[in-house]
C-alpha cells in the first residue's frame, strides 16, 4: 500500500495483538480445510504448511484437528471411490500404478496407499 515502514510495523504489531494475525488458528483452519474439503492425507497437508513456513509446533496442532477415525474413513471412502472409477482398466500393473499415485499425491502415506492396494488390486 506504499506506507512508510513504521506505519506498516505499527499497523502489524496491532493486527497480532488483536489476534487477526495468528500463525496457529491458520494453521489448523487450513488442516480442517483440505481435509474435510479437498480430502487431503496428512502427508500433504504437512508439505504445503512448510511451503508456508509454519512452525513444526503449529503443524502437529493442526493435525490433530483431524479425528483418526474421520482420517481411516476418507481414506476408505477415497479409495474406494478411485478403484470404481479404474473398473474398465484392464492392464493390471497400471491399474495399480494410477490407483497409488492418485492416493499419494493427495498426500496420503505410502504404508496405506500400498495396503490398499494388495486388498483391493489383485
Amino acid at each position: 500500500m506504499k506506507m512508510i515502514p513504521e506505519a506498516t510495523d505499527l499497523i502489524i504489531l496491532h493486527l497480532l495483538q488483536h489476534n487477526f494475525l495468528n500463525e496457529t488458528r491458520f494453521a489448523q483452519a487450513y488442516a480442517r480445510g483440505k481435509f474435510n474439503h479437498k480430502k487431503w492425507g496428512k502427508q500433504r497437508i504437512i508439505r504445503e504448511l512448510k511451503f508456508r513456513d509454519i512452525s513444526k509446533y503449529n503443524i502437529d496442532l493442526s493435525l490433530k484437528e483431524i479425528s483418526e477415525t474421520d482420517y481411516l474413513s476418507t481414506f476408505n471412502a477415497l479409495a474406494k471411490k478411485r478403484f470404481l472409477q479404474l473398473a474398465t482398466e484392464k492392464n493390471l500393473q497400471r491399474k495399480r500404478k494410477k490407483f497409488a499415485d492418485y492416493l499419494l499425491y493427495r498426500g496420503w502415506e505410502s504404508f496405506m496407499v500400498w495396503d490398499k492396494v494388495r486388498e483391493l488390486i489383485k
